[in-house]
């Protein structure tokens, strides 16, 4: 089996387990144990968290050990997650502060799994980066839907499905892009590794205005997607796991449709033009889901914003990828997922307080003005309006 093969295998366990996750997390703590806003904000901020902590370190890793081992650890420690939370399940002893553990490990693992997946992406790519970046945002999304509709029961398989990545990763044939680094000076080599990779963020004006975006993303859009959308579908429709599936599933079919589109379509060279369009648009239109106008206008709102999150997402992440040098790409891409899931925390507290102060439609609505403001600022002060790769120099 070909390298890619075992790469698109390894990164779909890890998106069908993330799926799964995405509605059973939400569902325990908005649904079965009925936490308030503030509670809700705070959960998801739990699991957010390690990412903001130690995603930077993940990628230094990544660089220094290979991805190829990253993962595997990264994997074999969210196996943990599930089977620790489905035996407190089984045993009638779940409570609040269980499920504050289980997001921890998920979170921990998540800083190790997602650089050191980046990193290999471009071995593996043949140099066909943007294609295989929409490839791999096709099978996670795809995946993902899957995840969604068999969430609420299905615990004890996330863990078996983690162990398929790793025996996976473990297949995968990758080079070796530098020898392993074992001795005293370790933690002064990591500490070293990730300052180069920050100068070398802040040296880019296309990379800098990406993570402005993402920083933004982290805070408005994933603050609403994990707490104010799952708090309006209990607060204002008094929905379930059912509705919490269904509202996962369209912001992914979404997705799905506008990565098909881009792999019939081809490459872009306006990735940064897109970029911005994309994040604008999806702006205006998860706003709608907050004018109260009822549960299927909410779904149609969160399937049309998924559409645009399809081409943001895959732009943001193939700019960081074409701009990375090759020495430092797990790096970089661990800045790039670093600055969406590092702002989560401050995003999944801000919307938990938002909708206690406002109501859950408010909130929606006052996070999405403040995307599109942020949109307007780095569309008009920075180079990412006009970004084309092929004009673009790496740093």
């Amino acid at each position: 089996m070909k390298p890619i093969n075992f790469y698109f295998i390894g990164a779909g366990s890890w998106f069908l387990a993330y799926g799964m996750q995405s509605v059973v997390f939400a569902w325990l703590v908005t649904m079965v144990l009925n936490e308030s806003a503030d509670m809700v904000g705070i959960a998801q901020m739990a699991f957010l968290l390690p990412a903001m902590l130690f995603m930077l370190l993940g990628g230094s890793l990544a660089d220094h050990f290979g991805g190829k081992r990253v993962a595997i650890a990264g994997h074999l420690l969210a196996s943990i997650a599930p089977l620790f939370l489905g035996m407190t399940v089984l045993l009638d002893g779940m409570t609040y502060s269980s499920v504050i553990i289980f997001a921890v490990i998920m979170g921990c693992a998540q800083s190790l799994v997602t650089p050191a997946r980046d990193g290999l992406l471009a071995l593996v790519a043949d140099g066909k980066i943007q294609r295989l970046v929409v490839q791999a945002s096709m099978i996670q999304f795809g995946i993902q839907m899957l995840g969604f509709g068999i969430a609420a029961t299905m615990l004890l398989l996330q863990f078996l499905i983690l162990q398929v990545g790793v025996i996976a990763f473990i297949k995968l044939k990758v080079p070796h892009t530098r020898p392993i680094i074992a001795d005293a000076h370790l933690l002064q080599q990591i500490g070293t590794s990730i300052s180069e990779g920050f100068r070398t963020v802040r040296s880019s004006p296309y990379l800098r205005a990406v993570v402005t975006m993402n920083l933004a993303m982290g805070v408005f859009f994933m603050g609403s997607y994990i707490v104010t959308i799952p708090l309006l579908i209990r607060e204002v429709y008094q929905g379930s796991s059912f509705e919490l599936s269904l509202f996962n599933g369209a912001n992914s079919l979404g997705l799905v449709l506008t990565i098909l589109f881009l792999m019939r379509l081809g490459d872009l060279h306006r990735q940064g033009r897109a970029l911005l369009l994309a994040q604008g648009i999806g702006a205006v239109v998860l706003a709608g889901g907050g004018l109260g106008l009822g549960f299927n206008a909410l779904i149609f709102c969160i399937f049309l914003w998924g559409l645009s999150g399809g081409f943001a997402m895959t732009m943001s992440r193939t700019i960081m990828q074409e701009m990375a040098p090759a020495d430092q790409r797990a790096r970089i891409m661990a800045f790039y997922s670093f600055s969406f899931m590092g702002a989560g925390p401050v995003g999944a507290l801000l919307c938990g307080y938002l909708v206690t102060w406002f109501g859950p439609e408010k909130a929606l609505m006052m996070s999405c003005a403040s995307m599109l403001v942020v949109v307007a600022v780095v569309s008009l002060h920075s180079k990412l309006w006009s970004f084309d790769p092929r004009q673009a120099t790496t740093p």
